[in-house]
């Protein structure tokens, strides 16, 4: 009944609500900025390999790295395969179509996030927290929903599932035993994640910046290795990726189970565009233009989506293996790594898994931090936050004995909540985000190297920096 009362809710959520809410919020901040994710690509690059001018900050590549780490996941691998079983090759379209059109919104909130940043004693710190706050004019319940609804996402429903999809790839062993194996992986992932966070926020962003790059490259290599060697299955592919994309009988037939919506569900659970998750490490990057770090976003999305979430579709669809409700999430990509590499293949996606999830569970509880930190209006004392870790290892713990649909429908809703809150006021802000991206623009075209003063914008709230 739970089951059933979840997934009615997110199935409301996203068929009336957030379909528009995303597709709109992300088609107008596209043609505000004049396509901002495709003509700046060159300073997207240059941007994310800037050094702070404060040694001690934190550099755009180390804020890109703990995004990242949050984004690209275990929804990378199992979400995408449970897209592909659930939904049809048709869904691929979708995840790229809402990353290309998110990815404005991403440089939009990231931007906003850096000029609205406070000043702390260990250096800057923000999210949407603080600009929801600046724009409801001292309405502070608003941002503290938000900020519930960031901890429901990241650090239970998020985690949860994360936990949840990495035991499910150990399926594929045969010491695997549905009764016990879930449990005994969830403690040994507990018990690792509660070590890297009783060390302190400096440990998580080290961890993800040296492991988010890694798994990635070797990932996708060994995912583009596969489609090299079936690539005369290619052109079928393609033509059914789009022939299914637009096959306005079966989308509408059942709108709810159709490629269109688990092409948005799983993009945005991957991308996480919009949903203002990024904006929370975005803030810590000591830069001189806020928009250079809503360039670095805008690539984070692409590596997401355009990179990862593709080489595991084109990975799985060049296999030969059939997807199927049945086999939906690890079973379809093991199957097809097998089909293709042999034994080497499910050893290579638990392995990918292992690092996809502890990068991701990390990423995660780094934005549970901040929103804490805003809720109590500084970071709890060592004890509440000794609470906070053991039960943050609990929830990851119980994730990976609970059941598939129920962790996916929970995750959706509470990402939903974000989005709801965070699209509207980004939108109502656009205005300064476009014109930070007119004054980086013109100061470009003067030779100058872009330096941020928040008057130039004519921004009427009170920052801590940019005076």
């Amino acid at each position: 009944m739970l089951e059933n009362i979840v997934s009615n809710i997110s199935n409301y959520l996203y068929t009336y609500v957030l379909i528009i809410l995303l597709i709109g919020g992300g088609l107008y901040f596209t043609i505000r900025t004049k396509f901002v994710q495709f003509r700046f690509f060159g300073e997207q690059i240059r941007a994310v390999t800037e050094q702070p001018e404060d040694k001690k900050g934190v550099s755009s590549f180390q804020a890109l790295m703990v995004s990242t780490a949050s984004r690209v996941g275990t929804g990378n691998i199992i979400g995408v395969s449970t897209a592909l079983c659930l939904g049809g090759f048709g869904s691929v379209f979708w995840m790229w179509l809402i990353a290309i059109i998110g990815s404005a919104s991403a440089f939009a909130e990231s931007t906003l996030a850096q000029i609205y940043k406070k000043r702390g004693n260990d250096g800057a710190y923000g999210g949407p927290a603080y600009y929801i706050e600046a724009v409801c004019k001292g309405k502070r319940w608003v941002a503290i929903i938000f900020s519930i609804f960031l901890i429901l996402t990241y650090g239970v429903g998020f985690n949860m599932l994360a936990s949840y999809n990495l035991q499910s790839t150990f399926a594929a062993y045969d010491f695997y035993n549905p009764k016990y194996t879930p449990w005994v992986i969830g403690f040994i992932l507990a018990v690792l994640v509660g070590y890297c966070l009783f060390g302190g926020g400096s440990r998580i962003i080290k961890v993800t910046s040296f492991l988010v790059p890694v798994m990635g490259v070797i990932y996708i290599l060994v995912s583009l290795f596969i489609v090299i060697i079936n690539i005369p299955a290619l052109p079928g592919i393609f033509s059914r990726i789009f022939t299914e994309a637009f096959d306005v009988g079966a989308i509408f037939g059942g709108f709810s189970g159709s490629c269109v919506m688990y092409g948005i569900k799983r993009g945005l659970f991957s991308n996480e565009a919009g949903v203002g998750s990024a904006p929370n490490a975005s803030a810590s990057a000591d830069v001189a233009h806020p928009v250079k770090q809503g360039l670095v976003q805008v690539l984070s999305v692409f590596i997401d989506t355009i990179l990862v979430c593709t080489a595991t579709a084109f990975m799985c669809m060049c296999s030969g293996v059939e997807p199927t409700a049945e086999i939906s999430g690890a079973a379809y990509v093991q199957q097809s790594m097998t089909n293709t590499l042999g034994q080497f293949g499910p050893v290579f996606i638990t392995i990918s898994m292992i690092l996809f999830a502890f990068t991701t569970l990390l990423g995660n509880l780094y934005y549970v931090d901040k929103a804490l930190a805003y809720i109590n209006g500084g970071m709890p004392g060592k004890k509440a936050m000794a609470v906070y870790y053991v039960l943050a290892s609990l929830l990851i713990f119980v994730g990976a004995g609970l059941t598939a649909d129920l962790l996916w429908n929970i995750a959706d809703i509470t990402m939903g909540g974000m989005a709801l809150i965070n699209i509207p006021v980004i939108l109502i802000l656009s205005k300064y985000a476009i014109r930070a991206l007119n004054d980086y623009t013109k100061q470009k075209k003067e030779g100058k190297y872009p330096v941020f003063h928040a008057q130039d914008i004519g921004l009427p709230h009170k920052v801590d920096y940019w005076q």
